[in-house]
């Protein structure tokens, strides 16, 4: 359910990261059919170990609560892009990945494509912990597409409000960043990591979120010239057993 997110004044620019700063990536891949095991199977007993060989930094490995989405999701951070593209050469070109793909599609391709996002942190996210948590999280990737010149209101109305109130509605705030579009003159988008305490919870959670007094005024106001986002998407997640962040 999408939750328009505006903010009072668009005085402050967009967000545009130094060159240098680090380069977070997500990543979702989509079986060929009857091989999502496989996938999951796969980064449990190699490709994550090889990630880290060659620099590339694990954050987290999701699979949708949604049994019916056949996704892996995981998020990889890097020094910066020069430093990921490095990195994935020499992945690919690494003897032990390549027998590990021998291995693993010796009856075929296991993978049927890949989604990519490209993301810096946001100055307004907190410093991403990858905590184990027991007992184990529910967590939701949210994606705000903003209206048109929105994003900084967007960003505000988080800083000033929303991460508080999510907060005081038993959400955890993971971490916040901004995506990297292909085409430079594309705005960007929104994308953030909740921690919930199971699905249920998350959506109770959010219903109380947004019946709050201090919510309803805080969206009012900063929607007084008219939305500030066209697009919100959710999925609920599960962390797979490998993942640094639970």
């Amino acid at each position: 359910m999408a939750i328009s997110d505006s903010e009072k004044t668009a005085s402050t620019k967009p967000e545009k990261a130094p060159a240098d700063s680090k380069l977070y990536e997500v990543r979702i891949y989509h079986p060929t059919p009857g091989n999502y095991a496989a996938i999951v199977d796969r980064f449990r007993k190699y490709t994550t170990k090889i990630f880290e060989k060659h620099g590339m930094e694990n954050i987290g490995y999701w699979m949708p609560t949604d049994t019916s989405r056949k996704e892996l999701i995981y998020i990889l951070a890097y020094p910066n892009r020069e430093a990921r593209d490095a990195s994935w050469k020499a992945f690919g070109s690494d003897p032990e990945w390549k027998a590990v793909v021998a291995k693993t599609e010796a009856n075929g391709k296991i993978v049927d494509h890949v989604d990519q996002i490209f993301m810096t942190e946001s100055e307004i996210s907190p410093k991403l912990n990858l905590k184990q948590a027991s007992p184990e999280r529910t967590f939701e990737l949210r994606t705000y597409t903003p209206s048109p010149g929105k994003l900084p209101n967007l960003l505000n109305r988080f800083r000033d409000h929303t991460l508080k109130l999510f907060t005081k509605h038993g959400m955890t705030n993971v971490a916040y960043w901004i995506t990297q579009e292909k085409d430079p003159s594309a705005q960007p988008k929104l994308v953030y990591i909740l921690a919930h305490p199971s699905e249920a919870e998350g959506k109770a959670h959010f219903d109380a979120f947004r019946k709050d007094p201090d919510w309803v005024k805080a969206k009012a106001e900063s929607e007084k010239d008219g939305a500030l986002t066209t697009k919100v998407e959710s999925v609920y997640m599960k962390p797979t057993d490998y993942s640094p962040i639970k």
